[in-house]
């Protein structure tokens, strides 16, 4: 799991006054919104690395077609007890065999690692109260492994022998 400090992030945000641009120019490492992505998508050169950060309220199948072109998509949870975008990972790795990061925003908490872990997530930005510390050691927590199958593995664990 990567632990993303957000000071030191090559990814950024494309924002105005009052909120996202809609209207911008394509640059390298820009991580927009799926309104900003949707506006400008015919237009971005296919070499240049672009993520999009996307709501947990939206159906992550809208994104299918483009995933292709996306080197990260960041999943919001706007509250820890809102689980949504774990499906919504699951369903990139998964369903749509999606190889870029999949990154946790928003309210991640210590206690949610080894769960994004099992969804699919690869990369998150701690909430500003949480210890990076304390989210390694969580991620060891269950080192003999999970009965159930994940992303990595989806077959039961009495499949695996």
């Amino acid at each position: 799991m990567k632990f993303i400090d957000t000071h030191h992030d090559q990814w950024h945000t494309i924002t105005g006054e009052d909120g996202p641009m809609v209207t911008l120019t394509p640059a390298p490492y820009s991580l927009l919104t799926f309104t900003q992505w949707h506006a400008i998508r015919a237009h971005w050169p296919d070499h240049m690395p672009v993520g999009v950060s996307f709501g947990n309220d939206g159906e992550i199948e809208t994104l299918k077609d483009d995933l292709p072109r996306l080197s990260i998509v960041a999943l919001h949870f706007p509250k820890w007890v809102d689980g949504r975008a774990y499906s919504q990972a699951r369903i990139l790795r998964s369903r749509y065999r999606f190889t870029g990061e999949v990154r946790a925003t928003g309210e991640v908490l210590v206690d949610m690692m080894p769960l994004l872990k099992r969804t699919g997530f690869d990369a998150v930005v701690l909430r500003a109260d949480q210890d990076r510390a304390a989210a390694e050691r969580t991620l060891t927590f269950f080192a003999a492994g999970h009965y159930q199958g994940d992303v990595e593995d989806n077959h039961p664990a009495f499949a695996r022998s």
